[in-house]
């Protein structure tokens, strides 16, 4: 909801400045129009129905997969694209997995967003929209930031979402936001009061390979990102979490491995190994290359799991999202 416009709607209106929170309260637990805000008055329900839109956001398509996995694509007031994704698993958790871009300027190669054309960075209250959207279908109790966009690249924003999401459900700690190195954003979040994870996608043990991969590594070199993310954790005390997708003969050979190993504190970093969801760009490591992989990076110490891959068949599942509906 655009927070500015009903705060001012109300205030035309002559109402009490506590309606604004009583509005709030209503649509952080999911209720799916003004109709349902029993202790607003009726006249005032109306004017607001009227003139305030429920979301900042036009649901365009949505898309479900076998395994429960949503995707949704919705197009913001200027008519900017953007997904995000609700995500079912069986012990009860449901995670969203949240945009903070239409699109995204960094064009790693292995990512669909990565070969849109980049639109804006998403106001806080479009970022909160898309959390909102999934609450009015269930409750929700987990946030990423992995879908389109840089999250650090817009993290004004996306930590002003993150501080509106407790009430929708979701707790700072778990909210995990993901990055692909962006420098000053990791110190951003590691000066931030919140305690959010932080999530980094490295993708490569070196930077030769990393920068063929991602060319924001040409600007914040491995080096750099690292002893960013070491600020991050003196300062948060939380381990982050280093997200690597597995591309056949291209970054998951032992030798990639045991550079990986070298180049990650056991007592400091936790590798979450990404099966490669289908762009057409590269193929995927096939099970027993990640199998492998994994038992040289616990020969070394270093925890490692392996992504489980849902909504794959929606162009929903990481690494997937380019605005569009399967």
């Amino acid at each position: 909801m655009d927070r500015v416009l009903l705060e001012q709607t109300l205030a035309d209106a002559g109402e009490p400045g506590y309606r604004t929170e009583q509005v709030w309260r209503w649509l952080a637990g999911g209720a799916r129009g003004y109709g349902e805000m029993t202790n607003l008055p009726a006249a005032l329900r109306e004017q607001l129905a009227e003139g305030v839109p429920l979301s900042t956001l036009t649901v365009v398509e949505e898309a479900k997969a076998d395994d429960g996995t949503v995707k949704t694509l919705f197009e913001t007031a200027d008519g900017r694209p953007l997904e995000a994704v609700l995500m079912r698993y069986r012990d009860g958790r449901r995670s969203v997995c949240l945009s903070s871009q239409s699109g995204c300027p960094l064009t790693c190669t292995f990512c669909a967003t990565g070969q849109m054309k980049f639109g804006r960075n998403l106001s806080a209250d479009e970022i909160l929209d898309q959390a909102l959207h999934f609450r009015r279908v269930e409750a929700i109790d987990h946030v990423v930031f992995m879908g389109m966009g840089e999250p650090t690249m817009n993290v004004d924003n996306v930590l002003a979402a993150c501080e509106q999401l407790p009430a929708v459900g979701v707790t700072h700690r778990r909210t995990a936001i993901s990055t692909v190195g962006w420098v000053p954003g990791i110190d951003r979040l590691a000066a931030c009061e919140m305690p959010v994870a932080l999530a980094l996608s490295l993708h490569a043990p070196n930077d030769g390979l990393r920068s063929q991969l991602m060319p924001v590594n040409d600007r914040y070199p491995l080096a750099e990102v690292l002893a960013a993310c070491g600020r991050y954790i003196e300062r948060r005390r939380r381990k982050v979490f280093v997200e690597y997708v597995m591309l056949d003969g291209v970054n998951d050979h032992a030798e990639h491995a045991r550079e990986l190993a070298a180049l990650l504190d056991p007592r400091a970093y936790k590798v979450n190994l990404i099966p490669y969801n289908p762009t057409g760009a590269y193929d995927g490591s096939p099970p027993e290359a990640i199998e492998r992989f994994r038992a040289i990076l616990a020969e070394h110490h270093l925890t490692a799991t392996v992504r489980l891959t849902r909504g794959r068949e929606i162009a929903a599942a990481c690494g997937q999202l380019a605005a569009s509906a399967a």
